[in-house]
């Protein structure tokens, strides 16, 4: 009896590479043994330059954001870098809308491409696929074709796992966010689930032809485990397709991490020790381990587990969370907030973006603004509304994310824009406009928040109260406007126009509010507030702040799938109008889209 089931005695680390003397004639002794399709280097000749592949990727990745960072300013404010930096830009602003759905950036496809080249000339290039045997000569047992789809397969799972981790060493090196590494964690995913098809069903057709593939299942353990980790693969990745992730979130993350482990047990056992093939699984455990225990960390050591949030219902549909705390951050980042309380929801962590700036004096504290869904926010909702300001004990962990090229004040002019539970970020970057406009002369800030809640007004203001308050700020601050479209309302949607203002909305639209509160009023005049119906024309608004010759343009958007398409095309083609020298348009315009809110 076996001590470890389905793996062959003894169990070793590596299996050897001898393949023992060829009885074969010289002719197909040396046919086998070719470079692509000798089965004992098959693990160097594809798995090999698959972390190759991916390796020169991510160092070409480390050393733009390398450069960016040890650049000078002076450097950075050169044509010679601009323009180039604009193609790129374009390159990863420029999306589609299909059938409601955003596509994703020119430039990823573009990567993607090329990853698509390298997977099927390491697959389709070489030849046979199958090997010629007859029923008396039998040059192996493994078509070619399935051989090397496995081995790349093993190749990307180091990757697949790493990318899938907030705190992971490719953020580190290459700045990139970890919910931008997420789409490539789920693109790796499809890549090593189609090459894990293309090894197994060669399998079946060869025995098939070979007349004992109901033996091979019934004595062969290796086809078990093979069976079971596919299966495990397939819910992986078809239950990540973002509109059946995004219905069911909450069935997602409760089965996502389980059938995760159930996969990698049963692909290590699979793999049986053949050649080097545990290597990758020992590379695989101890990255995600360190990114996993970074992590964990962080939540007890760090932040500890003394935190309290306070739940407070804003309007029938957003909510404010607060937690006081020693935490320090930065605009735009978000943070992992583990509720523990609602049942089985204590068991996942869920993402949530700051709405609020670290204080330079006393405590801090994090808020954030959420609209309620379904699952975690929808319980959380509920216990704001039955007990206004409870407090849940919750564990966090983070900051994550950012604006990856510092902050929005670095600009000359910004433009904010956000929709829904998205105008919660907002806040942060306004209040950190508001502490910095004595020390940046000159600087310009426009927010533009459209939103669907007729009760977003009422618990808006108020945060902008609160917000003046904090800052000891009494006067209008110059160079800030914020517009508030309220969509909720039976006003058509705005045309465009040619009009040189800043927000356009059908005539006669605008709000008129009677303000019976002076501490409202006093809101308002601070902040320069204005309300209108309908929805804003986001890419007129690109394009006139745009249109400030010389200057550089940090835009920022939060918000549902259309809205982020809209302004990613306005600053797709305002790239355009850079690389082609524009006369009286900015220098440059870099667009930050937050994912989370």
């Amino acid at each position: 009896m076996p001590m470890v089931p389905f793996l062959d005695q003894p169990v070793m680390l590596h299996s050897s590479r001898n393949p023992g003397e060829c009885t074969m004639t010289p002719e197909q002794c040396a046919y086998k043994t070719r470079y692509w399709v000798y089965w004992y280097e098959a693990d160097h000749r594809y798995a090999l330059p698959t972390v190759a592949f991916f390796m020169v990727a991510i160092i070409l990745f480390a050393i733009a954001h390398v450069v960016s960072q040890v650049s000078p300013t002076r450097v950075k404010a050169s044509s010679i870098w601009l323009r180039p930096l604009a193609f790129l830009r374009y390159l990863s602003y420029k999306m589609w809308r299909i059938a409601g759905w955003n596509s994703q950036s020119l430039g990823v496809f573009l990567l993607g491409g090329a990853g698509l080249i390298f997977f099927f000339a390491m697959t389709l290039g070489p030849r046979p696929y199958y090997w010629p045997n007859t029923r008396e000569i039998s040059y192996g047992n493994s078509p070619p074709i399935a051989t090397r789809a496995g081995f790349l397969a093993l190749g990307c799972m180091p990757f697949l796992i790493v990318l899938g981790a907030k705190a992971n060493p490719i953020t580190a090196i290459t700045g990139i966010s970890h919910e931008k590494l997420n789409v490539w964690h789920n693109w790796v995913a499809w890549a090593m689930f189609v090459l894990a098809l293309v090894h197994t069903f060669p399998f079946i057709v060869y025995h098939i032809w070979k007349g004992d593939l109901v033996k091979q299942w019934n004595d062969e353990g290796i086809w078990v485990t093979g069976v079971v980790a596919i299966i495990a693969q397939a819910w992986l990745t078809f239950f990540s397709i973002s509109w059946i992730r995004n219905r069911y979130y909450e069935f997602f993350k409760a089965t996502h991490y389980f059938m995760a482990i159930v996969f990698v047990i049963f692909f290590f056992l699979h793999c049986d020790f053949r050649m080097s093939s545990w290597d990758y699984f020992i590379a695989t455990g101890v990255l995600y381990t360190l990114c996993w225990l970074y992590a964990q960390c962080r939540t007890w050591f760090e932040h500890g587990v003394r935190h309290k949030a306070t739940l407070v219902a804003e309007s029938d549909y957003t909510m404010k969370i607060t937690i006081k705390t020693q935490m320090h951050w930065a605009p735009g980042q978000h943070i992992f907030l583990r509720f523990l309380t609602c049942g089985v929801h204590a068991l996942t962590a869920h993402p949530f973006t700051v709405c609020s700036v670290p204080q330079t004096n006393g405590e801090n504290e994090l808020v954030f603004y959420v609209r309620q869904r379904g699952g975690l926010t929808a319980r959380l909702m509920g216990l704001a509304k039955k007990t206004p300001g409870a407090q849940v004990p919750v564990l966090m962990d983070g900051p994550y994310g950012g604006f990856s090229e510092g902050r929005l004040e670095e600009f000359d002019k910004s433009l904010v824009i956000c929709g829904g539970a998205g105008a919660g970020l907002a806040l942060s970057l306004i209040e950190e406009f508001v502490r910095c406009s004595n020390f940046r002369q000159g600087k310009e800030m426009r927010v533009i928040l459209a939103t669907r809640d007729p009760g977003m007004k009422a618990w808006y203001t108020h945060a902008l109260e609160d917000l003046a308050t904090r800052q000891s700020w009494q006067k209008s601050v110059p160079g800030l406007s914020i517009r508030i479209h309220e969509t909720f309302s039976a006003t058509p949607a705005l045309a465009p126009t040619t009009d040189n203002k800043v927000f356009e909305v059908e005539e006669g639209t605008a709000s008129k509010s009677v303000h019976s509160k002076e501490s409202e009023s006093l809101v308002y005049e601070i902040f320069n507030v204005q309300f209108f119906s309908g929805r804003p024309n986001l890419p007129l608004a690109v394009q006139n702040i745009s249109e400030n010759a010389g200057s550089s343009i940090g835009t920022v958007v939060c918000g549902p799938a259309s809205m982020t398409h809209d302004v990613s095309s306005a600053a797709s083609e305002a790239q355009s109008h850079i690389l082609s020298g524009k006369p009286g348009f900015a220098k440059e315009l870099w667009l930050h889209r937050e994912n989370f809110s």
